[in-house]
This record gives structure tokens, C-alpha cells and sequence, in this order.
């Protein structure tokens, strides 16, 4: 009897662990107040899905970035809020 083919699954340990935890440390940009945030789930249409991906993307921006700065811009922090 042969052995299985090996395959790496979706959590196969990185090839090169130090470049990838360097990696992740490189990402900064989605830092959100100091690297706290939180989930928000919404319910929109398919239709309103469609045209909010196609927005982002005309942009340049993924949808949770573009909402991010959505809703920054129209909730300004309020006098006491620590952010």
C-alpha cells in the first residue's frame, strides 16, 4: 500500500514562518483605533451589495475600508468619546 499524496491544507504551516509573522507585522494600514475593533453585520439587498462592491472597486478600496471611512465621516467622535 502506497501513502496518501501529501497536499497542503488550508492550515499547512508556512514555508518561511519568520517572513510571515513579518508580514503580518507589516500591515499596519487597518490599524483602527490602536488595532481594537469590532464586527458590525448589516442587512442590504443584493442589489445594494452589488453596487456598494462595485464602488469599492471603482476605487480602489475593499468595501469594509470604504465603509470604514463611511461612517468616520458621518459619526464624528463626540466630546468624552476616548476616540
Amino acid at each position: 500500500m502506497s501513502a496518501p499524496p501529501t497536499r497542503k491544507g488550508f492550515a499547512a504551516r508556512p514555508a518561511n514562518p519568520e517572513r510571515w509573522i513579518k508580514a503580518a507585522e507589516a500591515k499596519t494600514s487597518n490599524d483602527v483605533a490602536g488595532g481594537f475593533t469590532a464586527r458590525l453585520t448589516i442587512d442590504v439587498t443584493p442589489d445594494l451589495r452589488g453596487r456598494i462592491k462595485i464602488a469599492a472597486f471603482g476605487r480602489g478600496q475593499t468595501v469594509a475600508d470604504m465603509l470604514r471611512d463611511l461612517l468616520a465621516r458621518e459619526f464624528h467622535p463626540t466630546r468624552g468619546d476616548a476616540s
